[in-house]
């Protein structure tokens, strides 16, 4: 009867032990599980410019385990009323995407400064070492902007570069760089009025337009410069960048401005007279355009090359998916592009599938949220019950997508039915043909309610 207290003591010791390695074992698949969801929601965002007129920042790439992960960059501009990103160029393509707001871009195209108004849902594309600048045109309205941007790989900074063609102390102007004495000869003025030029714009990247009494020259130059005709405009871009003082004489700006805008755009300017382009480039409104696919829950939209050609150049796609309250887009994969998504509106669920059919992420994803869906990975998205959920994104192919449902009417399943495959999942052929049949819709599918 001695022996047992001790042996129930070590019986009980022996449960404890199992309770607590289950838990162990329990929390080491939860943190694991979460792991494997930041993995594919970018969640590292870096501000690249801040400044009290706006700010842009930039939701960086993944480091997971899949070794050609992401190879773009997800980033948001925000632009507060009359105010101007100013002419810079980056190492990347750019593909902008106007969420919210309306705005003048002005780009360099074949050494033409060329001039472009957007309104919401605009997509517009700047080739990589175009210099541009952004303009918030609203008196009342915040800018929102969505762009993708290519990982820059032209010196292994692991992101991407702007080159500021305007700039003084903050930013700096790339024109810095050079010695003074270079720049004097270049541009044959004395070394006093380079160091000038290049010194006195404080204001950061984003600067604002308003004409209060309290605004800097710079700010006031601006405002004069968005009510210029566009020939003036062209010659007084770079002035009005590079913020002159007054002790420098009308004659003696224009002709330094005249050679810098010559030598930096590879353009010459003289008079009254831009030489024109027959094939000017041009956005796109994805707001506008017919939904490639739409029933009672839902739509979507994609871009390509053929419906817009600037993205040929560039290598990639844009898509915008609305799903109506508790609906989801069928499972599905994507065999020709990996795919980033931003969610514009309410809240839903992505579940994405690893190649040995295990979950890789089962993840809640809300209003400016961030994620991308590895090529050939399956997955679907889901809205939540309280009401829809709309999302946009960029893939990284330009092609047509032609994306494989596996659930839904028009799914592989359906494609595939036959003996061989309902041997494949150890069924009959009638039974596999009953389940496959129960779901009438395609491609958008209704909640689990309606289904039944």
């Amino acid at each position: 009867m001695g022996r047992f207290p001790s042996a129930l003591l070590v019986l009980v010791v022996a449960m404890c032990c199992a309770v607590a390695m289950a838990r162990v074992s329990n929390h080491d698949h939860h943190h694991e599980g979460r792991e494997r969801e930041k993995t594919f929601l970018l969640q590292d965002m870096k501000r690249v410019v801040r400044t009290d007129a706006g700010e842009m920042k930039v939701a960086r790439s993944s480091k997971g385990w899949i070794s050609d992960g992401p190879n773009i960059h997800v980033g948001f501009v925000t632009m507060e009323p009359n105010s101007l990103f100013i002419p810079q160029y980056l190492d990347s393509d750019l593909i902008i995407f106007l969420r919210r707001g309306e705005a003048r871009v002005g780009s360099i195209y074949r050494d033409e400064l060329i001039e472009r108004r957007m309104k919401n849902g605009d997509v517009y594309r700047i080739p990589a070492g175009s210099t541009f600048y952004l303009v918030n045109t609203a008196d009342s309205q915040r800018l929102q902007i969505i762009c993708s941007v290519e990982k820059s790989d032209s010196i292994g900074w692991g992101t991407f570069q702007s080159f500021f063609i305007g700039g003084g102390s903050y930013p700096t102007s790339v024109l810095a760089g050079f010695e003074r004495s270079t720049l004097s000869s270049a541009l044959n003025v004395s070394e006093s009025q380079v160091t000038e030029i290049l010194t006195m714009q404080t204001s950061g990247p984003i600067i604002s337009l308003s004409n209060s009494p309290s605004d800097s020259h710079q700010s006031r130059v601006w405002t004069q410069f968005l009510e210029m005709r566009h020939h003036e405009r062209v010659q007084c871009l770079k002035r009005s960048a590079m913020h002159f003082e007054q002790e420098v004489t009308k004659e003696e700006e224009e002709t330094i401005m005249r050679k810098l805008l010559n030598s930096v755009f590879g353009k010459e300017v003289t008079g009254n007279h831009v030489r024109s382009s027959s094939k000017k480039p041009h956005s796109y409104n994805l707001f506008n355009r017919e939904p490639d696919f739409e029933n009672d829950y839902g739509s979507s939209v994609t871009l390509d090359q053929s419906d817009y050609s600037p993205l040929k150049r560039s290598g990639v796609g844009l898509y915008l998916v609305n799903l109506k309250a508790g609906s989801m887009m069928a499972p599905h994969l994507n065999p020709t592009a990996t795919e980033y998504g931003i969610v514009l509106r309410g809240s839903g669920r992505i579940q994405i599938v690893f190649p040995n059919g295990t979950l890789a992420m089962n993840a809640e994803v809300n209003e400016g949220d961030v994620f991308w869906i590895p090529r050939y990975f399956p997955f679907c998205q889901i809205a939540s019950r309280n009401g829809p959920f709309e999302f946009f994104g960029f893939t990284t192919s330009s092609r047509r997508n032609r994306p494989q449902f596996l659930v839904g009417s028009n799914s592989v399943l359906q494609s595939m039915r036959g003996p061989a495959f309902a041997a494949a999942f150890g069924v009959s052929e009638e039974r596999l043909k009953r389940i496959v049949n129960a779901q009438s819709e395609s491609i958008i599918l209704p909640s689990g309610s309606a289904s039944e």
